[in-house]
C-alpha cells in the first residue's frame, strides 16, 4: 500500500471514530434531555391531579363558598378597623358564648380596636382566677391588659358536654385554618336552611348548612337581623354581622396584616429605586464592551 493510500485510510478511520463518538454523545444528551422532560411532565401531571382532586373533594364535602370582593385583599387597602370593632362586638355578645379566641390578649386590642384606657376597662370588667396566693389558695382578681380573652369553658370535656358532644373550635386562626377562609366563614354563617333537603336526616341538636362538610352541623344559626345593637348605629343586618365578625377574625388570625402590607409596599418601592440605579450602573460599566468595534484584517 502506498504512503498516500495509507494516510487516506487513517484519515477515514479517524473520521469514522469521531462520527461514532459524536453520535454516542448526542444519544446520551438526548436521553438525558428526555429524562428531564419526562420528569417535568410527571411533576406537572401530579400537580394538576392534586388540584383536580382537591376541587373534587371540596365539591363532595360541601358547597363551594361564593367569593366576595373583600376590601382588605386589594393591594393598597388595609383591614377595615371600623368593621373590626363591630366584629368584636358580635364576637363578644354572640360568639363568645361557645367559642374562644385564646391567642389574643387585651393588650393586642390597644391601638387597633380600642385605646389603652378602653382596653384596660374592658379587661377589668372580667374576673380572672389567679394564684396561688400567700395562703396557697387560688383567688379572683380583675383582668389586666396582659390577660387573654376569657374562654367560655374550662376544658374540652365541658365544652362537649354543653354542646351535645360537639366541640366548638377556637376561632383564633379559623380564617387561616380553612380553605378560602374569609369566604368560607362568611358563607357558613349565612348558609343555614330552615328545613334540610329531602332524604337528609339530622340527629337531635343538628342543623343543615349547605357549606359545612356533610351538611349536618351542631352549631345553631348564630346570627339574626338586629340580634345586637351596634354602638356606632350601623344597621345590624345578618349579612352585616357576618361581614364584621369575619373581618375581626381575619385580624385575629393575622394581627400583623396591616404592618406586613405596609412593609411590603416600602420594600417594593425601595427595590424599584435600587433596580433603576443598578441598571444604570450596569449600562455604564458595560458601555465599553457594548460599543467596541472589532475588525479582522486579512494577511
Amino acid at each position: 500500500m502506498s504512503l498516500f493510500a495509507r494516510n487516506a485510510w487513517k484519515l477515514s478511520l479517524n473520521s469514522a471514530q469521531k462520527c461514532r463518538t459524536s453520535h454516542t454523545a448526542n444519544t446520551v444528551v438526548k436521553k438525558s434531555s428526555m429524562g428531564w422532560v419526562a420528569a417535568g411532565l410527571l411533576a406537572a401531571g401530579g400537580l394538576t391531579g392534586g388540584v383536580l382532586l382537591t376541587d373534587h373533594l371540596d365539591a363532595n364535602d360541601g358547597l363551594a363558598p361564593t367569593a366576595y370582593p373583600w376590601e382588605h385583599k386589594k393591594m393598597l387597602s388595609s383591614l377595615d378597623h371600623n368593621s373590626m370593632r363591630r366584629g368584636f362586638e358580635v364576637y363578644r355578645q354572640v360568639c363568645a358564648a361557645c367559642h374562644s379566641i385564646n391567642q389574643i390578649a387585651y393588650r393586642n386590642l390597644v391601638g387597633t380596636l380600642f385605646t389603652e384606657e378602653e382596653a384596660r376597662a374592658l379587661a377589668e370588667s372580667n374576673m380572672v382566677t389567679d394564684g396561688p396566693g400567700e395562703d396557697g389558695k387560688m383567688f379572683e382578681r380583675p383582668g389586666k391588659l396582659s390577660d387573654y380573652l376569657p374562654a367560655p369553658y374550662p376544658n374540652e370535656e365541658a365544652a362537649r358536654w354543653a354542646n351535645n358532644g360537639a366541640y366548638p373550635p377556637d376561632l383564633s386562626l379559623i380564617t387561616s385554618a380553612r380553605n378560602d377562609g374569609e369566604n368560607y366563614v362568611f358563607n357558613l354563617l349565612l348558609g343555614y336552611l330552615e328545613e334540610p333537603p329531602a332524604g337528609i336526616e339530622l340527629r337531635e341538636g343538628q342543623h343543615f348548612n349547605v357549606y359545612f362538610p356533610g351538611g349536618a352541623i351542631g352549631m345553631t344559626p348564630p346570627l339574626y337581623d338586629e340580634i345586637i345593637e351596634y354602638t356606632d348605629g350601623t344597621p345590624a343586618t345578618k349579612s352585616q354581622l357576618a361581614k364584621d365578625v369575619v373581618t375581626f377574625l381575619k385580624w385575629c388570625a393575622e394581627p400583623e396584616f396591616d404592618d406586613r402590607k405596609r412593609l411590603g409596599m416600602k420594600a417594593v418601592t425601595l427595590l424599584s429605586i435600587m433596580m433603576m440605579g443598578t441598571l444604570y450602573w450596569k449600562r455604564f460599566k458595560w458601555s465599553v464592551l457594548k460599543t467596541r468595534k472589532m475588525a479582522y484584517v486579512g494577511r
